[in-house]
């Protein structure tokens, strides 16, 4: 009988196949399509027609790729209700300026219906120096709020339900240092920190690789990021402590298929570190997250995400041989695409951000933030981070895009992208691996050369006039630009370093002394965990700074070699 149908399934198919040979040729031989060409924001060639015959052509199995919502592979879900259980969570990035103006914005952000906290850090406290640092000169609070000691931290977080919400930091090299002095303040307030929840970026990896805001050499800093997972994993149950990050990837240029593979490629490396260190899998997968870019091209982000869960799915439990299901989910944030807006016709680019939060939702997404209209020119202004926060409330409240898991499993077109996206990645897998691993590709440069080849064609296309970039390239209009632009508090850098240069002297010398001894030694001791260390530093109202320049004392500063 099995025979029987397997026959009959073969003689459908090529029958299927050849119904489509004939209206491909009908559709060529009428003319009537334009020239193109057609493909998707990552230069991916798209078919005309999409239909069983492409799946079969992929080896698709139901169960095996696609299964129920909340069942392994989870390409549909972690959640077997999706967002009918709980609607992903409205997370705003934001941060500018001093510790109380965003203090201020947050408490705004919440009142508007934001359920979640984000912070951005300023460039002098994301590459770990004060802000009376000669380094830090013009830098206060131009991309992120600044702060140098326990004193900022208190001030950002006042008054905001630390036990009842989750934070989020966006905060890589010094990520420990910032995140200990997130605890403090929670201790201080008298909050256990095992009652903390959040996320701590803490993804060196993708600096070395896209952003380039490392200070560490690779393997010091991975030390410190496997430091994190193991106090985590001990002490800090509710907390995930990397977001293992495609977003700056794709920020960089590079297409999707480099952001999921890139992206996963990273965190299978964390998970052999952690391993290497003695974990066990099981105490510490199931609080790594992921943060990814949602583009443009809505089919081929709704096809990225749903080939992420799938992928590492099978990594964590064929790969790892992790026994928890909850080791098996990839749960990740989403941000809107920031390198697509534009600073012409800014209005427009409250279209692109629905679209892009569109392809987030549908792709199951935990958390998102929607970039502001105004964001290619400035730091969002109160108004176009209001709007950000509603284009989220008019998904998850009018939309529909709730009511059901995965509504586009099963589309032809859509399961063929999901599959197509695994393959290049995996293909991606294999170079790496030959490169000798993640780190030994970050050396030759061989990330950095992918992405760039990346952006330089995209770049070309738009110059060419083979993509069309509504009111850069085409649909131009001249007109003022009538959006308000934020403007900071001028007294708040004076403010702040009067706060520092107070805290530096009222704090007792010598616990100071004593905790910032004791941090050296614990960074010479390869064996010992940094994080308590620190903690303790903080508490003594050691500077971000201070730590910082500690730890370069012992480890050295990273310089990247040229990639040509």
């Amino acid at each position: 009988m099995a025979d029987r149908e397997r026959q009959d399934e073969s003689a459908e198919l090529a029958r299927l196949r050849a119904e489509r040979s004939d209206w491909e040729a009908r559709v060529e031989a009428a003319g009537q399509e334009r020239p193109g060409p057609f493909m998707t924001v990552s230069s991916r060639p798209i078919r005309r027609l999409y239909g069983p015959t492409d799946l079969a052509d992929d080896g698709f199995d139901y169960r095996a790729d696609l299964g129920n919502p909340g069942e392994y592979p989870f390409t549909r879900g972690v959640h077997a209700g999706g967002y009918r259980g709980r609607p992903w969570t409205i997370r705003m990035f934001s941060g500018f300026g001093s510790a109380e103006e965003t203090n201020q914005r947050f408490k705004q952000l919440l009142a508007d219906g934001q359920t979640g906290l984000s912070i951005a850090f300023d460039m002098p406290t994301l590459m770990g120096y004060d802000h009376d640092d000669p380094w830090s000169l013009g830098e206060f609070g131009r991309c992120g709020v600044a702060v140098d000691s326990l004193a900022d931290m208190e001030l950002l977080l006042r008054d905001l339900p630390l036990d009842r919400i989750t934070t989020s930091m966006t905060i890589n090299s010094p990520a420990a240092v910032l995140w200990a002095l997130y605890i403090a303040v929670a201790e201080r307030r008298g909050i256990d920190r095992a009652a903390l929840g959040g996320t701590l970026q803490n993804d060196i990896l993708k600096e070395f690789i896209a952003q380039n805001e490392f200070v560490f050499p690779p393997r010091p800093s991975m030390r410190l990021v496997t430091d994190t997972v193991e106090f985590a994993s001990a002490e800090m149950p509710k907390w995930n402590s990397i977001s293992i990050s495609g977003y700056h990837i794709r920020e960089a240029g590079s297409t999707a298929a480099q952001e999921l593979a890139f992206t996963l490629a990273d965190g299978l490396e964390y998970v052999r570190w952690a391993l290497e260190r003695g974990l066990a899998i099981d105490d510490f997968a199931p609080r790594l997250s992921f943060f990814f870019n949602s583009h443009n091209d809505f089919f081929e982000e709704v096809a990225k995400f749903r080939a992420a869960r799938r992928i590492w799915a099978r990594e964590m439990r064929e790969t790892f041989g992790a026994k928890n299901p909850r080791s098996w989910w990839l749960r990740f944030h989403t941000q809107t695409a920031g390198v697509s807006l534009t600073d012409v016709q800014p209005e427009v680019n409250l279209m692109r951000v629905t679209i892009q939060a569109m392809a987030g939702a549908l792709g199951g997404t935990q958390s998102m933030h929607t970039d502001a209209m105004d964001e290619a020119l400035a730091l969002p202004s109160d108004k176009a981070a209001r709007l950000a926060v509603r284009t989220q409330q008019v998904l998850m409240h009018e939309s529909g895009v709730v009511n059901t898991p995965d509504p586009l499993a099963g589309s032809y077109f859509v399961e063929t992208l999901t599959n197509e996206l695994e393959a290049d990645a995996r293909r991606y897998f294999a170079q790496i691996e030959a490169l000798g691993g993640v780190i030994p590709a970050i050396e030759t440069g061989f990330f950095q050369r992918e992405i760039a080849d990346a952006a330089y064609r995209f770049a070309q296309e738009v110059a060419d006039g083979e993509r069309t970039i509504v009111g850069v390239n085409d649909f131009q209009i001249e007109e003022p630009i009538a959006i308000p632009i934020l403007e900071m508090d001028p007294e708040g850098e004076r403010r702040h370093l009067a706060r520092l240069a107070r805290t530096r002297a009222e704090r007792d010398a010598g616990a100071y002394a004593e905790t910032m001894a004791r941090l050296e030694q614990t960074c010479r001791d390869p064996r010992a965990n940094v994080m308590p260390a620190i903690l303790d530093a903080v508490n003594a109202y050691a500077t971000v700074g201070e730590i910082m320049n500690c730890m370069r004392a012992v480890f050295g500063e990273h310089r990247e070699n040229v990639v040509v």
